[in-house]
């Protein structure tokens, strides 16, 4: 049985104004629930089947939204934030107001893919140390990355603070030569979200991550079509998928 919510509350979620304009809507003979002019704005409704016309436009319910945003540098991983600008202010405002907040955190440096989203069941589920998610990262680190680092990784290395990593998964996709330095192109996959994880890895076989950018988690992988700095909604596939576990063939 579907559970019934007051129609000012579902408005009101929906983002379609304050609890004092619905009710004036209402009164006004605005709203319209299964073809019926309704002027009590706490009537109980039922939100997956009743059909609710705002002024002759239907509101579609839902409960939650999830975003995959192309984080830039140069911004934090927060809903809010007195100095800095924060991922969430890079979303308009019919997206902020079903209060979205980062899945995880990217550094302020580094770029690639977030999830944010109003669904704290599933955040939970992807940040859950049990879990093992993995999260695979594309960077750029200075200093020749070799076969022995591949080992070190693959068995664990201690960071500065004497905690081991679970085994991680390096690939080495390039090295080049700049100004008499050798700088590697890898991906990571890590299965864990130590702070400053990737980079500290790094530094604990004597290199310096220089660039960082995060491909993927779990299964939701990065659209290569989506512009730095720009976000979009993710699809009902992607959302399933995640929840599962499974992969998505694109």
């Amino acid at each position: 049985m579907a559970k019934k919510m007051r129609l000012d509350k579902l408005l009101g979620h929906m983002g379609c104004g304050s609890r004092s304009e619905i009710k004036k809507w209402a009164k006004g003979g605005l709203i319209v629930v299964n073809g019926r002019v309704v002027k009590d704005s706490g009537l109980q409704v039922d939100p997956e089947h009743d059909e609710i016309l705002l002024d002759g436009e239907r509101i579609q319910y839902r409960e939650h939204i999830y975003v995959m945003m192309h984080k830039p540098q140069g911004v934090i991983s927060a809903t809010e934030d007195v100095r800095e600008q924060t991922v969430v202010d890079l979303l308009p405002e019919d997206i902020r107001h079903f209060e979205p907040f980062p899945v995880g955190r990217l550094d302020k440096d580094t770029e690639g893919l977030l999830l944010l989203t109003n669904d704290g069941k599933l955040a939970h589920e992807l940040l859950s140390p049990k879990k093992h998610v993995p999260k695979t990262y594309f960077s750029i680190v200075e200093g020749e990355v070799g076969d022995d680092d591949v080992e070190a990784f693959r068995d664990g290395v201690t960071l500065d603070d004497g905690y081991e990593t679970q085994p991680a998964a390096l690939t080495i996709l390039r090295h080049e030569q700049e100004e008499h330095r050798i700088y590697s192109h890898i991906e990571l996959t890590i299965t864990e979200g130590k702070f400053h994880q990737v980079k500290r890895m790094f530094e604990a076989v004597g290199k310096r991550v220089t660039y960082l950018k995060r491909l993927s988690m779990g299964t939701l992988k990065l659209d290569a079509a989506l512009p730095l700095g720009q976000w979009r909604e993710c699809s009902e596939d992607e959302i399933d998928q995640l929840r599962q576990g499974k992969s998505i063939e694109k």
